[in-house]
This record gives structure tokens, C-alpha cells and sequence, in this order.
């Protein structure tokens, strides 16, 4: 048995909840997997996991095991990390997640230019509007948009993006701009849910939050084609305000409703704590915030 191997499928399985999950992160079939979870605990002459339709719940061995093991890999990590020169200059591999209309009009741009400083380094960069787990996805750095729950995580802030409702001109000078967000309820409204049930629109009025429901006249599953719909002059769409920057600075689009916007939503580049942070984490981190900010400052509406 590899005994390191078959603590690695441990982690695994309790990260994910379920030895199928496991598997399929591990890319091992169901049977290997919990042949190595049997062997660890003959093994260890003592029962680790207790399977049930509910998932995996650890016996106290087994979360007096686990702890030791998340220890023993941390080591094992940073002793390859050194041996690999992770510490002496920046190279290797990096992981960086962004959401993906964000990531591709800012965050690739940056990341090739900091591909050809630092030549050791290659980059994947994941683009997925979900949230991502810094150890169940092995995220290096996130790009993350919005409020930040309290965690271990080291955050640097960027800026901030406002939520904007707009319309082209040609659509406003048809129809008109409505004054108070209620107004909506009488245009052609572009949205992202079923055109079959009610959308709400959250605005900021007074000091308080504004909700106004309305019923879409086209619904759209992406960003992209509810942006292309507004361009067109089919009705009034709702984005983050650097996904339309560029269409509003050319007058392609207008903004409405402007006094009416919720709070701005903060943007922050995070990263993991460690004792000795990898050089090529430090030094993205330090080429990529000057160059986000300045584009998120020419973004600004």
C-alpha cells in the first residue's frame, strides 16, 4: 500500500462528503477508491469512516488521523515547493479564477502581459461565473466580485463596479427614460429568467432597498446576448457596469436611473495564507493589482 497515496484518498473522500465524489475528483474508479480507504484502515487497525446514505462521518480515530494527515501533505508540499525552487525565484504553475466576462475583458489581457515577464510561470486561467474552493479547485489567486465572508483568505482590494441599468438611444428616444424605478413596469424589459414568471429588479431609495417587480418582455441565458439585445434597441437591460463601459463611453448605450443604484460592489484579488508564500504567487500578485486597477478606474462609469 502506498501509504501516502492512500492518505491522499482519505482527504479526499472527507473534503467531498462521498467516496463517489471523491472518485470522480481523483479521476480513480468508485472500487479503487474505497479499496484504499479499506487498506488504510486494516492498515491502521481502526475504523476511520462510517458510510451511510447520508454521506461520510469520521470516527474520533479517524478525526485524530485526518488532522496528522493534513499535516504530514502540508509538509510534504512545502518540502517540494522548496526542492522545486518555488522560494528562490517565481516558477511553476499557476491557477487564477475569475468570473468569466470580467476575466476575459481584464484579467487575460494582464495575465499575458505577465506571462512575458516572468517566463518561468505558466498560467491556467479558469473563467466560471460559480464560486470556487481555493483546495477543493486548487485555485492559487481568485478574482472575486462582491462582499467577502470571513476567512483565512488574504484579500487586496481593486476597486469597485456598480450594477447600472441601461437602454440605447435609439430605444429611449421610441419610448422614453423612465424617472423612478416603478416606471419600468411600462418598458420592454431584458432579463435573465423565464419570461413565463415575475423578475425583480433591486434598487436603493431613501437608504433602503428598492424591489421592483416586472415582467420581462425577453429573457436571455448569458450577459453577452442580453447586452447585444439592449444595443439593438430591444428594451432595457440590467449589468455589472464593466460589462457595458465601453458601449456607454461610445454612446451606444445610456444609463438610466442612475440615483436609484444599489451600493457599489467591491472587487478584491485573494489569495491563501501561508507561512512562506511561493514566489510566483507574491509576484503576480504584485504585477497584476497596479494593472487591474488602473483598468477597472478606466472602466468606471
Amino acid at each position: 500500500m502506498d501509504r501516502l497515496d492512500a492518505m491522499q484518498v482519505m482527504l479526499t473522500a472527507v473534503e467531498c462528503g462521498s467516496l463517489s465524489k471523491a472518485s470522480r475528483k481523483l479521476g480513480q474508479p468508485l472500487t479503487t477508491v474505497s479499496r484504499k480507504v479499506s487498506e488504510l484502515e486494516s492498515h491502521l487497525n481502526a475504523e476511520l469512516l462510517i458510510r451511510s446514505s447520508k454521506g461520510l462521518e469520521l470516527t474520533p480515530a479517524g478525526r485524530t488521523y485526518v488532522m496528522s494527515a493534513r499535516a504530514i501533505l502540508d509538509q510534504l508540499n512545502e518540502a517540494e515547493r522548496t526542492a522545486a525552487g518555488e522560494y528562490i525565484a517565481p516558477k511553476g504553475d499557476l491557477v487564477v479564477t475569475a468570473p468569466t466576462m470580467f476575466g476575459r475583458l481584464h484579467v487575460l489581457p494582464v495575465v499575458i502581459s505577465f506571462l512575458d515577464a516572468f517566463r518561468d510561470v505558466s498560467v491556467e486561467l479558469m473563467l466560471t461565473d460559480r464560486v470556487t474552493h481555493f483546495v477543493d479547485d486548487q485555485i492559487d489567486v481568485a478574482l472575486r466580485i462582491g462582499d467577502l465572508p470571513d476567512s483565512g483568505l488574504i484579500a487586496t482590494r481593486l476597486g469597485a463596479v456598480r450594477r447600472v441599468t441601461c437602454a440605447s438611444p435609439i430605444y429611449v428616444a421610441s419610448h422614453g427614460a423612465p424617472a423612478v424605478p416603478q416606471d419600468l413596469a411600462d418598458h420592454a424589459v431584458i432579463s435573465f429568467e423565464s419570461v413565463s414568471g415575475p423578475t425583480t429588479w433591486r434598487y436603493w431609495s431613501g437608504g433602503k432597498e428598492l424591489a421592483v417587480p416586472l415582467r420581462s418582455r425577453l429573457s436571455v441565458s448569458t450577459i453577452e446576448a442580453a447586452i447585444d439585445a439592449g444595443l439593438a434597441g430591444a428594451g432595457v437591460v440590467r449589468s455589472v457596469s464593466y460589462q457595458v463601459a465601453g458601449y456607454v463611453h461610445d454612446n451606444l448605450l445610456q444609463l438610466l436611473l442612475e440615483a436609484y443604484e444599489p451600493i457599489p460592489r467591491p472587487v478584491h484579488l485573494v489569495y491563501d495564507k501561508q507561512k512562506r508564500l511561493p514566489l510566483k504567487v507574491r509576484a503576480f500578485v504584485d504585477f497584476v493589482v497596479p494593472h487591474l486597477r488602473d483598468r477597472l478606474t478606466a472602466a468606471a462609469l
